[in-house]
């Protein structure tokens, strides 16, 4: 998957990456800003969307759609779908035309809106990318696990860098007798839940 990133991808992704380093540099305010895992962390979620079973790909938070372009390298390499939700319209505007000019149009699917009003009609999920405002984690978390296949998993980001605020999630996710769950010190700490 990473020996032969698609062109128009890497292209995306360095624009991506520059204009979140920008906005950093800029003081854009937090809900406008680009919210973008480190490069190391899409490798990390590209590998496991790869090994996730048959189902349905989701992610919760597009931003500007650098996540879902290490995702659709898993897509790709298994003929399947992602299905993103994003909340700003901003945000989606950015992330459909990301899509556009990386060529993933067919392979991404973009829904605008707050994730929380659409996961219960998402059955038979094998894989989920959690990077939303964290606190809609927790529920977001119950929305898909109990839609999440056998073998299916959960990625949430954050789990290390935003620990304080996560932590009765964390607690719940390590603890919940549903999943085998772990905290993986890549980027920003990744929460990964598998579903028994």
């Amino acid at each position: 998957m990473f020996h032969k990133i698609p062109q128009k991808i890497q292209l995306r992704m360095s624009y991506l990456e520059d204009l979140s380093r920008k906005q950093k540099e800029q003081g854009v305010e937090s809900f406008d800003r680009l919210r973008q895992i480190p490069q190391e962390t899409g490798r990390f979620i590209a590998i496991l969307a790869a090994l996730s079973p048959r189902g349905k790909m989701i992610e919760i938070g597009t931003s500007g759609g650098y996540s879902a372009l290490w995702l659709s390298l898993a897509c790709q390499r298994n003929d399947r779908n992602l299905i993103t939700f994003e909340i700003s319209e901003k945000k989606v505007k950015l992330a459909t035309e990301t899509f556009k000019e990386a060529g993933l149009e067919k392979v991404i699917n973009i829904v605008e809106g707050d994730a929380r009003s659409h996961l219960e009609k998402y059955k038979d999920v094998s894989f989920c990318f959690l990077d939303c405002e964290k606190e809609y984690y927790m529920e977001c978390y119950e929305l898909v696990i109990r839609n999440m296949v056998k073998g299916g998993i959960l990625v949430a980001d954050n789990a290390i860098s935003h620990e304080a605020t996560l932590q009765p999630m964390l607690e719940h996710a390590l603890k919940d007798d549903r999943v085998n769950s772990i905290v993986v010190p890549i980027g920003n700490g990744e929460l990964v839940s598998y579903k028994i």
